[in-house]
């Protein structure tokens, strides 16, 4: 079993399968050695729920650093189906977080750190990134996160 593929099963983590994108859109494009993934909500939490709400009104941080993470494996299984080895993964070069925000709300990065921190603990070094960690309106199906990823890739 591949190193990334390993570290998510000591984690405990389950990676989704693909869902067909709702629009006239791919859900990743490969250009040279970068992959660029569309925009992904977060994957069902343990109870089956996917979390919605504003941060800072609806949500505590805590639970936007919990969705954030939820959007983490989504970005991973959107990966694995993409690339069909996630050790093909160089290094994941960007992310642009996205919360659903109160108009008040200003600790978007560290709601951002849950999608993060994921993905440093399954790539190492490798995980490590560009981040933008914005306030949102809204969010489609008043989703609580979402994050689209630009990743380094072999070939």
């Amino acid at each position: 079993m591949a190193r990334a593929e390993e570290k998510i099963k000591e984690l405990g983590i389950t990676l989704p399968g693909g869902k067909a994108p709702v629009g006239n859109y791919v859900p990743a494009v490969k250009t040279g050695n970068l992959l660029y993934l569309s925009g992904v909500g977060p994957a069902a939490g343990p109870d089956g729920t996917i979390p919605t709400g504003k941060v800072g009104q609806d949500l505590t941080v805590e639970q936007g650093y919990e969705a954030a993470r939820l959007v983490g494996i989504n970005l991973l299984a959107r990966l694995k189906d993409a690339l069909g080895d996630l050790d093909k993964v160089e290094r994941i070069v960007k992310l642009l977080s996205m919360v659903n925000a109160s108009p008040d709300f200003t600790q978007t990065p560290a709601v951002a750190n849950g999608c993060s921190d994921l993905l440093v603990e399954v790539f190492g070094e490798r995980g490590r990134h560009a981040r933008s960690a914005v306030g949102m309106a809204a969010l489609p199906n008043n989703i609580a996160v979402e994050i689209e990823m630009i990743v380094e890739v072999s070939a």
